[in-house]
């Protein structure tokens, strides 16, 4: 967690010590992974920006979290605690396996669905605060809903909201809390009458596989559940196309050998949202138009195409962002601040970060994206701006 009171180190920093302990050169960490010396290099020196798949190669090869180079979890400030929720995720997690002990009966299933719905809402706001207050006790109650009745409602609600926890959990770089929640999710999907519901887990648990250098054993999950999709189903076509997003992005994160597995893949999300008119949103996943699109600018980010990430980016707009929620409105913005700044477009890189900044602030805060953007611009400066200097101190400090 960073200090209050002092800069946060940067990825490099982190990288030089954790490789220095090991007693490795950079020569020798450079023939662990598929980057050069020179760029080995350039990152801890603070002249190059490390890629997200840069650091989890990093992070493979020297036996660490990738958080642990990043810095998470980091301290974002707010009248409340974010980490606090963690704990008591974890205490949820007992109780969803075997049964919560309440001290009051649980609030009826139509009121913990409206609970779970809020927290979804909460999370797709940023607001993640309130949805990491709300989500612990809505979960012990679902549990004894579950374990009392046997109820597959109450199953799938209770897979949902794990779901939510596992999701929570991961962006604040909490990778081992979100493996438990979705290995729990896991056995309660299998409990709820919907066939495509368990279909949902490799969504998240291939992003966290990706983070650890894992991208093919994600992709191949993403495979295996995008062949398993009931299309007859009415959340049918709102799984499989967020399937084919995020395999597209897997597929981006291996460069050029996954480049046409990449493409193919966002094509038939676009193919299958086009096909299927207005998609019904009932697990909150955003399958439609907007989200498709910004997935494309998204995909040439990993495949280092910068020129064609701005490309997309100038095609999307403002009335296609308006469609999405605020956390995938910000989550484009950092992502297009990632190919601004290897574009050498400094000051348009700032301008997205600030607006994802505004747009959404804890989310960008527990961004690793966002904190290793504005440590490259803060680097490759030899006077800050004062707007660059109000965001590093907003983010990194």
């Amino acid at each position: 967690m960073s200090n209050s009171n002092d800069t946060e180190e940067t990825v490099g920093v982190r990288l030089a010590r954790e490789r220095k302990r090991r007693g490795l050169t950079q020569t020798g960490l450079a023939q662990r992974i598929s980057y050069s010396r020179s760029f080995l290099a350039g990152v801890e020196a603070g002249h190059r920006m490390p890629s997200p798949s840069f650091v989890s190669a990093v992070a493979r090869a020297l036996g660490v979290d990738p958080a642990a180079l990043y810095g998470q979890p980091y301290d974002v400030h707010d009248d409340y605690s974010l980490h606090a929720a963690i704990p008591a995720l974890r205490r949820a997690l007992v109780a969803a396996e075997i049964g919560p002990d309440l001290d009051a009966p649980p609030r009826p299933l139509d009121t913990l669905a409206a609970e779970v719905a809020t927290v979804r809402r909460l999370l797709n706001e940023a607001q993640m605060t309130k949805a990491g207050n709300s989500l612990p006790p809505a979960l012990d109650e679902l549990a004894a809903h579950a374990h009392q009745t046997d109820d597959p409602r109450a199953w799938a609600l209770l897979s949902r909201g794990l779901y939510l926890g596992a999701s929570f959990a991961r962006r604040l770089g909490c990778t081992g809390d979100a493996l438990a929640l979705l290995q729990a999710e896991t056995a309660t999907a299998a409990r709820a009458d919907d066939p495509n519901l368990p279909l949902l887990i490799p969504l998240l648990k291939a992003l966290v596989l990706m983070g650890m250098d894992d991208t093919r054993q994600g992709l191949k999950l993403l495979n295996r559940a995008i062949g398993r999709v009931d299309l007859s189903r009415p959340d049918g076509p709102e799984v499989a196309g967020a399937l084919e997003l995020r395999a597209a992005i897997l597929a981006a994160r291996l460069g050029e050998e996954g480049a046409a597995a990449a493409w193919d893949h966002h094509g038939r999300a676009v193919e299958r949202i086009r096909s299927a008119g207005t998609v019904a949103e009932i697990h909150g996943q955003q399958t439609n138009t907007a989200n498709a699109a910004i997935h494309g600018a998204a995909v040439a980010v990993e495949l280092g195409d910068v020129d064609e990430a701005i490309r997309r980016d100038a095609e999307i707009g403002d009335r296609t962002l308006d469609a999405l929620s605020e956390e995938r409105v910000a989550h484009h913005a950092i992502d297009m601040s990632r190919a601004l700044t290897e574009a050498g477009a400094y000051d348009r890189a700032l301008d997205r970060l600030t607006s994802a900044d505004h747009i959404a602030p804890q989310f960008t805060r527990a961004h690793p994206s966002a904190h290793v953007v504005v440590a490259h611009l803060v680097d490759v400066r030899r006077a800050l701006p004062e707007p660059l200097r109000r965001l590093d101190r907003r983010i990194r400090t």
